[in-house]
């Protein structure tokens, strides 16, 4: 046997090594269907929490109500039975903490697995297309995704300015959410900004849902009629209810008074 066919002695330290294995919605979530998933279940959660933060605002409309036998805005009385959830299970507010933890985390999935899927397309494809076909086909809505997406992040930290935390409302008061309402939006350029901020919500909304069903396997050319109407719905209620508060604060409609 000539010198060049022969081999030393194989070694097994390589084989001997044990094979580690991350958990498997860790290898999941690395892949591009994984990380379409997240954004389609936290889409989903930040979806049922827009509606029901609008429904809970609605109650703006009511008024004064008799509460344990003393008048109080329903829209105060509504937030004061938000910080009282689980009582007396869990202490005051930490039920209520509870949710705005897993929103945030919701939140960070979303942003981080549309971030991801970017740079991912990205690789696959680093020149872009040079004919217009694709905008010919896409929608306004899903052409401009990435920025009502910015717009909304930056508009949820100046609503949580704004009216949780008080740090850009001159008028804000720790508890009385109905005169926080009125003293933010009476103001005519915080007004066009809660406007301005909820279309560009309700053109998110609107993609947003039509293209979770294809992100989570439930797309159907069938079913393309009613999906686009579910779409359009949510997303026409959310604005329409929502974009209502700066409108009528300014019409007087919503207007604090001590009671």
């Amino acid at each position: 046997m000539s010198q060049t066919m022969q081999r030393g002695p194989v070694s097994g330290t390589a084989a001997s090594r044990p094979v580690r294995r991350r958990p498997f919605l860790l290898d999941l979530y690395a892949t591009a269907v994984g990380k379409k998933y997240v954004m389609a279940v936290t889409g989903i959660i930040g979806i049922l929490f827009i509606i029901g933060h609008m429904v809970g605002n609605l109650k703006a409309y009511i008024g004064v109500v008799e509460h344990n036998g003393e008048q109080a805005y329903d829209l105060d009385v509504y937030a004061h039975f938000l910080r009282e959830l689980l009582v007396p299970i869990v202490p005051e507010g930490y039920a209520l903490w509870g949710l705005r933890l897993g929103l945030i985390a919701a939140l960070v999935l979303h942003l981080h697995a549309a971030w991801s899927l970017t740079v991912l397309n990205r690789k696959a494809r680093p020149v872009r297309y040079q004919s217009a076909r694709d905008y010919q086909v896409a929608s306004f809505a899903s052409r401009s995704m990435r920025m009502t997406g910015i717009l909304v992040v930056l508009f949820i930290a100046w609503h949580l300015a704004d009216l949780t935390w008080g740090w850009v409302n001159p008028g804000y008061e720790y508890g009385e959410v109905y005169r926080n309402l009125d003293a933010s939006l009476s103001r005519l350029p915080v007004a066009l900004l809660y406007i301005v901020a909820n279309i560009a919500l309700g053109t998110h909304l609107f993609h947003g849902i039509w293209s979770l069903f294809q992100s989570m396997g439930w797309n159907n050319p069938r079913f393309n009629r009613w999906r686009r109407g579910l779409a359009t719905g949510i997303a026409t209620i959310v604005v329409v209810g929502n974009v209502s508060f700066p409108i009528m604060t300014l019409a007087g409609v919503i207007s604090y008074k001590p009671v």
